[in-house]
């Protein structure tokens, strides 16, 4: 898989690990659970839990979603698999899958709690105003406990861009999608509450609904890769603090190279900690104030969105999903949404569960061959 996983080049990711791979960092995955059995995530899984299900152990994953972004985050890539951007970094599984009013708030609190310095939210949903409020409250005391809060900004951007929860909560930072020329995803959700975008297109994972690998398309697995990003940031300056590593993000992101910043379709650009760990850029500034609620985030625009990737980009620009597949011999060909590509490893069969809380998947148009 690592050959397929184009971000990862793009991002320059082998010379960051020789930087920072993201160890001493704790990412909490607030999500359908995390298989902790699978080769790849081996001794990357702590213990974690599920608030109000006691039944079923938060290391297992009936959906599969919750494990595809532990596997982004902190794969190892072991027999060929999925290699995280952060590899170095230990998955705290929080199970949070059925919708229960106040479980995400609740999520959030435990793993403050538990010493996450990063939180992983790819689930979002339309809460009533006592359900806003204490989602609100939580992020508020997980800052205050240090931890910094990524949820995935939704996958209606071109079918109603309806906002939701937590992604739409100030304080959070809410991440859209962008494809391989770095542009901004049709179906990412935009809006201000955008603050970052990060690669979220033909992104390898296991597949859900049938054996092998499949390519995932969503704000989800742009979410994985910004919470990647931080840790390897936060693991090359555990001084700094959950402020300060948001603020160098937000100063080195790729921006738009025209139009406002930030922008409602990238926020204050495409995560780039290569900029951090390679080229020493950013000032962590004030330890204490957040940049999103400040206001002071660096907003200039650059001509550089990614040193690999030359030519005119706009955020606003729509990609075509495309409906290609890889099939076993490496081929593009027409047919399903996503592309499959066949594999000894074994797949996990998802159900969704129809609630008001939604994992964040594209949903496929067709049958996955």
């Amino acid at each position: 898989m690592r050959e397929r996983q184009w971000y990862l080049d793009a991002m320059q990711a082998e010379k960051m690990w020789s930087v920072a791979d993201g160890s001493g960092v704790t990412v909490a995955v607030i999500d359908s659970g995390v298989d902790a059995s699978l080769p790849d995530l081996r001794g990357q899984v702590l213990p974690g839990t599920a608030p109000g299900e006691n039944a079923e152990s938060t290391t297992e994953d009936r959906d599969g979603h919750g494990t595809n972004m532990a596997l982004l985050i902190s794969g190892k890539g072991t027999a060929g698999g999925i290699k995280g951007l952060a590899p170095g970094a230990k998955i705290l599984p929080v199970k949070a899958y059925t919708q229960i009013t106040d479980k995400i708030a609740r999520s959030i609190r435990y793993a403050a709690d538990r010493g996450a310095k990063v939180i992983n939210i790819s689930v979002g949903g339309i809460y009533d105003p006592v359900g806003r409020t204490q989602i609100k409250s939580a992020a508020e005391y997980a800052a205050k406990k240090g931890s910094l809060i990524f949820a995935s900004a939704g996958n209606d951007g071109d079918k109603g861009n309806r906002s939701e929860a937590p992604a739409d909560v100030p304080g959070v930072v809410a991440v859209a999608a962008v494809d391989q020329t770095l542009s901004a995803a049709r179906f990412s959700s935009h809006g201000p509450h955008v603050a970052l975008a990060a690669p979220g297109v033909e992104i390898p994972e296991r597949c859900t609904q049938t054996t092998g690998y499949c390519a995932g398309d969503g704000t989800s697995q742009a979410g994985a890769i910004a919470s990647a990003s931080a840790a390897l940031i936060w693991s090359a300056h555990p001084d700094w603090t959950n402020n300060q590593v948001l603020r160098v993000m937000l100063e080195t992101a790729g921006k738009p190279k025209e139009g406002k910043v930030p922008s409602q379709y990238i926020g204050y650009g495409i995560v780039r900690p290569r900029k951090v760990l390679l080229d020493k850029e950013g000032a962590p500034g004030p330890a204490d104030v957040n940049p999103l609620l400040s206001g002071k985030g660096d907003g200039r625009p650059t001509r550089d969105l990614n040193e690999r990737e030359k030519g005119e980009r706009s955020d606003a620009a729509q990609n075509s999903e495309g409906n290609k597949r890889i099939d076993d011999r490496g081929e593009r060909t027409e047919g399903s949404s996503v592309w499959v590509i066949t594999a000894v490893a074994a797949g996990l069969v998802g159900t969704l569960v129809l609630t008001a809380l939604l994992i964040r998947r594209r949903r496929k148009r067709g049958g996955v061959a």
